[in-house]
């Protein structure tokens, strides 16, 4: 079982059918070799300006994606723009898309499920995925994922062990880039599990006026869609007036769950949709097509929380206890 990393393509990846890594710079992999040190050599001569210690582990990931990758073995894709993960089975031998402008080194994948919200896996098997290489191998938690599959999936030959390999003490360190998803994780498990569908509701308000909005929550109950009301004059009488829908959920909201808020819209009035899971393509699709609508999802909410947290209430940041702090930035060793 393969994790792999790729926020260039995105939505791509799934709608096409493969996963690719970069190293635009490498031509078809059959060309250079399989060996690990014929691609060290390599990436060398091709990126002279990198660390030293990189190119082993670029080489690891090249040689992995290339030949040990195999038919069959399935794949774990977390997909950052939108706090989902992907899980398909390798359908292809290696491949080299000369004519692609990114990410010429592809692999066929046929995926299995695909849009789980991260919310739903437990956080150890969610810091395993979230290594800093682009390319790794899912050791500890890989029962985790074939269990969201929903099936039984065959076991790696020899128990799903794996030899140690140069990026391995990448895998391991608790890098920022780890750190801050397992921090936005944290976040977004919290809003979920410990507030209430109605606490939601306020929490977003203070959200807004932490941003410097003035907001008011409506009834619970009976409010026609609309949960908060927010303007940004003192008084609420200039335009524009904002009607805001929370949805207290992981999973995906419509473009008929957007139109419902739209249409109690009054000429001049902007709607924002708040939900702590994702959007799909055709509701993504209204935002562009209107101007009076705006959508936030998971990923939107955790980071307006991180950006405004210090002017939160702390009745919040009770519930999120959250300190800044320093940690080594390793940028260049995983890519």
């Amino acid at each position: 079982m393969w994790g792999i990393h790729n926020d260039v393509l995105g939505a791509e990846l799934i709608e096409q059918g493969f996963i690719s890594v970069g190293w635009e710079k490498v031509p078809d992999l059959r060309t250079v070799g399989h060996d690990q040190e014929t691609i060290k050599a390599f990436l060398e001569t091709a990126y002279p300006e990198v660390k030293a210690g990189a190119i082993p582990v670029w080489a690891g990931m090249l040689r992995r994606f290339g030949y040990e990758m195999k038919v069959g073995d399935l794949v774990v894709a977390p997909n950052k723009a939108d706090s989902t993960i992907s899980i398909g089975r390798v359908s292809g031998d290696y491949d080299y898309v000369a004519s692609a402008a990114q990410h010429r080194h592809r692999r066929a994948v046929t995926w299995l499920r695909t849009g789980i919200p991260r919310a739903s896996f437990p956080q150890p098997a969610l810091y395993e995925i979230g290594s800093a290489l682009t390319l790794f191998q899912v050791k500890k938690h890989r029962a985790v994922f074939e269990t969201a599959l929903g099936s039984v999936v065959p076991k790696l030959p020899g128990g799903g062990k794996v030899p140690p390999d140069d990026e391995d003490w990448v895998e391991e360190e608790p890098s920022a880039a780890k750190l801050e998803q397992f921090t936005r994780d944290y976040v977004l498990k919290h809003l979920l599990s410990d507030l209430t569908p109605e606490e939601f509701e306020h929490f977003t308000a203070d959200l807004l006026r932490a941003m410097g909005y003035q907001a008011r929550v409506t009834q619970f109950s009976g409010d026609g869609g609309v949960d908060v009301i927010a303007h940004r004059d003192p008084l609420g009488i200039e335009p524009p007036l904002i009607k805001v829908q929370c949805k207290h959920v992981s999973n995906s909201m419509s473009r008929p769950d957007v139109q419902r808020l739209m249409g109690t819209l009054s000429p001049g009035e902007l709607g924002l949709f708040v939900t702590l899971g994702s959007y799909t393509r055709d509701a993504t699709s209204l935002e562009r097509e209107k101007q009076n609508v705006r959508l936030l999802g998971g990923n939107d909410v955790v980071r307006l929380t991180l950006e405004h947290y210090e002017a939160l209430p702390e009745r919040w940041r009770s519930k999120l206890p959250l300190r800044r702090v320093y940690v080594v930035d390793r940028e260049a060793e995983g890519r």
